[in-house]
C-alpha cells in the first residue's frame, strides 16, 4: 500500500471517528437515549457512577479502556493492519468525544434516536468499507462473520439489542425502545455501506495473465479460473481471469488492474450465490 492510499485510509478513518463522536454528543447522550456497542456501556457505565458516586468517568475514556482486550484479540484473529487502523479510529474517537461538546439540538426523541444512530452509522460503515473499524463490537462482529457469513447489520443490531434490553430493564423500558429504533436504521445503514457479504464475479481479459494473477494473489486470498481467449478483431491471444470476491474488495481488485494492467478489460457482474469452497476471510 502506498503512503497515498495509507494516508487516504487514515483521512476516512478519523473522519469516520468524528461523526461517532458528533453522532454521540449532540444527539445521543443530551436525548438519554443508548448508544450502541461498547460506546454504549461506555456511556452506560459513565452515567451510573456520576449519578451514584461523586467520580466521574467520561465516555471517552471508559470507551478506550473497555477496547484494549478487543484490539489484543482483533489483532490474533483478524490481523495487524486492521488492528492498528482500528487502534487509530479508537484513539480519534476517544479524543472527538472528549472535544466536541455535548449539546442538545432538539429535543425530540425520535429525531435523536434516529439521526444519532444514522451518524453513527455511517461513521462506522466508512471506517469498515475501507478495512478497519471503530472497535468493541465492530471487531467481535467481524470475527463472528468470517464464522458465519451474514450482513454485518445482522450481527450488530442481535448483539446490541441484547445490550439493550438490559439497559431498559435498569433505566426504564421507553428510552430502550427509541434506542433500538435508532439501531435498526443504524444496522440498515452499515449494511449499505459496508457490503461485505455481497458476492461479486470479476472477469478480466488481459495480455499479462501472469503478472496479474500474481499480484492478485499476493494481495487476496481468492482462487482464480483462467480462460483463453482470442479478440474478435485482432485476433491476438489473450487470457480471462475469473474470480469471485466480496464487494468488499473490489477497491483492491480496481487498483491491481490499474497498476499492473491498465489496458485490460475488467467486466463486474453480481453474483446470486456461491456453492462449494468460498474462503470468507
Amino acid at each position: 500500500m502506498s503512503s497515498i492510499e495509507i494516508g487516504k485510509k487514515t483521512f476516512v478513518i478519523i473522519f469516520g471517528a468524528l461523526l461517532n463522536a458528533i453522532g454521540m454528543n449532540l444527539f445521543l447522550i443530551p436525548a438519554n437515549v443508548y448508544a450502541s456497542g461498547f460506546v454504549g456501556v461506555a456511556q452506560l457505565l459513565s452515567g451510573i457512577v456520576s449519578k451514584f458516586t461523586p467520580i466521574v468517568l467520561s465516555t471517552g475514556m471508559l470507551y478506550i479502556v473497555f477496547n484494549i482486550p478487543i484490539v489484543i484479540l482483533g489483532w490474533r484473529k483478524i490481523g495487524k493492519s486492521f488492528t492498528l487502523f482500528s487502534f487509530v479510529s479508537i484513539a480519534f474517537m476517544t479524543l472527538f468525544l472528549e472535544m466536541v461538546p455535548v449539546l442538545t439540538l432538539s429535543h425530540d426523541i425520535m429525531l435523536n434516536a434516529v439521526f444519532g444512530g444514522v451518524i453513527l452509522a455511517i461513521g462506522s460503515g466508512l471506517t469498515l468499507k475501507w478495512g478497519a473499524s471503530t472497535g468493541g463490537m465492530d471487531i467481535i462482529v467481524m470475527i463472528l462473520s468470517r464464522v458465519k457469513e451474514r450482513p454485518l447489520g445482522t450481527y450488530f443490531f442481535t448483539l446490541n439489542s441484547l445490550i439493550i434490553l438490559t439497559a431498559g430493564a435498569v433505566y426504564g423500558w421507553e428510552k430502550a425502545l427509541y434506542t433500538l429504533v435508532g439501531l435498526y436504521a443504524s444496522s440498515r445503514v452499515i449494511d449499505m455501506i459496508h457490503t461485505r457479504h455481497v458476492k461479486l464475479t470479476v472477469f478480466i481479459v488481459t495480455k499479462n495473465g501472469a503478472a496479474l494473477r500474481k499480484a492478485i494473489q499476493s494481495c487476496l486470498v481468492r482462487g482464480i479460473t483462467t480462460l483463453p481467449a482470442t479478440g474478435a478483431f485482432t485476433n491476438e491471444q489473450k487470457e480471462m481471469l475469473m474470480i469471485v470476491i466480496t464487494r468488499y474488495e473490489l477497491y483492491a481488485i480496481e487498483r491491481i488492474i490499474n497498476e499492473v494492467d491498465p489496458k485490460a478489460f475488467a467486466n463486474v457482474v453480481h453474483t446470486e450465490s456461491v456453492l462449494g469452497l468460498f474462503r470468507k476471510e
